[in-house]
């Protein structure tokens, strides 16, 4: 069945042709197609335009509440007061939904993007498929979410060199300010010194996250599909926000390095505990009176479902001990809301991101010297001018515990705008026809470490069990 979903009488020619450059054909710019979207991350990729992406886009999904709530969110932004989109949807809804867009979309496949974020069941072999028929594919984390997946992104990322196309996985936090510039700091020596080894009780590097399955998303309260609660298809919190946090321990301490999965990562624990959901909780968060007959497998008592949404990573990346950490609640205290904690441990000073009711739940980068007799100040002069280059504005202040980084408002984007920055990011590499050498080897180590972690946490608990 063809549906064709236009919001707010945006189909007139006249307007379709102002958004474009005048002096760019159609042919020439690239064409979203939006494979079964059951994630709102899928929508969030249109909340801005793009000068050179079609404003019509095709959505190939089977029917049912997910698409519904897809379209809906990107109807809101094609209606939005404040600088409204203009995307045209172009809806196929059908069980054969996969085989139809391979079949509808091989001409010029090659200028064809598939983003793909949604149910993870069978995410990492739609990846494959869509690369091996020669689409480039922007996907959400996780590509993988068990070993065996792991396997088949290797063959993915294989298909994807052989056919000059490209994967890449959508990596918001390295657009979010305060991490941004702990990488920056990391690398001024004069600050910073260097990174420390650490040892597995006090790694060099921490990244903690908390995040809340009852949230509010561009102006409303997110209906999540109660598959997100199933880790058979959504997968473990250890594959799954772990995949962030992963990426910028790469992206941090080894900036613009390859590294290799097989020398450069070694895994010392990891464990997984569920987060306890009631159905009531449940309800309001799907819509949905009772727990599907997928679900009941981890519901306890007939009433409260255990989600193993949390998981600790302890590991070393070339000799750095690291330790990553996810934690799912059910809803944030009022006032708050998702969370994030970070520490780069260096010789002369430790680099911190808090993000508690002392910040007003606003990451907060904070500078603190090893010695607490030294004094940071006259360095801290001279590498600001580097900071500055890229971030005027970025200023620093003394505290009692040592330098706050004073981040001017504009730099502080939401972590929704941060999808546009990704998809920005991909389109100039799909320009230049490439990725940065480091970057597949690297999406690869990430998958491998969390994807490894889940293997040894489920032994580790299999083996307590046991005695």
């Amino acid at each position: 069945m063809n549906v064709s979903t236009v919001a707010g009488g945006f189909l007139l020619a006249a307007l379709f042709l102002s958004c474009q450059s005048s002096d760019q054909k159609k042919d020439d710019m690239f064409h979203l197609i939006t494979l079964d979207p059951g994630h709102f991350h899928a929508a969030l990729v249109q909340k801005s335009m793009f000068d050179n992406v079609d404003s019509t886009v095709s959505v190939y999904a089977p029917d049912g509440p997910d698409v519904k709530l897809h379209l809906d969110r990107i109807q809101g932004y094609n209606t939005r007061s404040d600088d409204p989109t203009h995307w045209h949807e172009d809806v196929y809804l059908g069980t054969d939904f996969f085989e139809k867009m391979l079949a509808d979309q091989a001409e010029g496949k090659a200028r064809n993007v598939v983003v793909m974020a949604g149910n993870n069941k069978l995410k990492t072999d739609y990846i494959q498929k869509t690369l091996s028929a020669g689409f480039n594919v922007l996907a959400d984390k996780p590509m993988a979410i068990n070993a065996a997946n792991f396997e088949q992104l290797k063959e993915a990322f294989s298909s994807a060199e052989k056919n000059k196309v490209l994967l890449y996985d959508i990596m918001t936090e390295r657009y979010e300010i305060t991490t941004m510039l702990q990488r920056a700091f990391s690398q001024q020596v004069a600050v910073f010194g260097l990174l420390e080894k650490g040892t597995p009780e006090n790694p060099a590097v921490t990244k903690e996250s908390v995040h809340h399955f009852y949230k509010n998303v561009s102006g409303s309260i997110l209906t999540r599909p109660a598959w997100f609660m199933d880790v058979a298809q959504q997968g473990e919190g250890i594959v799954d926000v772990t995949t962030h946090l992963v990426d910028l321990v790469q992206w941090e301490c080894f900036p613009d390095q390859t590294l290799d999965y097989q020398k450069d990562i070694q895994l010392t624990s990891a464990r997984r505990w569920p987060t306890d959901m009631t159905l009531s909780q449940f309800t309001a968060i799907t819509k949905q009176a009772t727990f599907p007959d997928y679900l009941k497998k981890d519901v306890v008592k007939d009433s409260v479902l255990k989600v193993y949404s949390n998981g600790e990573i302890n590991y070393q990346l070339k000799g750095v001990h690291a330790k990553v950490s996810v934690i799912w609640a059910y809803k944030a205290p009022e006032g708050t809301g998702d969370t994030h904690y970070s520490i780069m441990r260096g010789s002369k000073a430790n680099l911190i991101i808090r993000q508690g009711a002392e910040q007003q739940y606003k990451p907060t980068l904070y500078i603190e010297a090893v010695d607490p007799k030294a004094d940071l100040t006259a360095d801290l002069q001279t590498v600001l001018p580097t900071i500055q280059k890229t971030w005027p504005g970025v200023e620093v202040k003394k505290i009692a515990k040592g330098w706050e980084v004073v981040v001017p408002e504009k730099y502080k984007e939401g972590h929704e705008a941060h999808f546009g920055r990704v998809a920005e990011k991909y389109l100039e590499y799909l320009k230049a026809g490439s990725l940065p050498e480091w970057e597949v080897p690297n999406m690869i180590a990430k998958y491998y470490t969390t994807t490894q972690a889940l293997e040894l946490a489920k032994k580790s608990k299999a083996e307590l069990a046991t005695k």
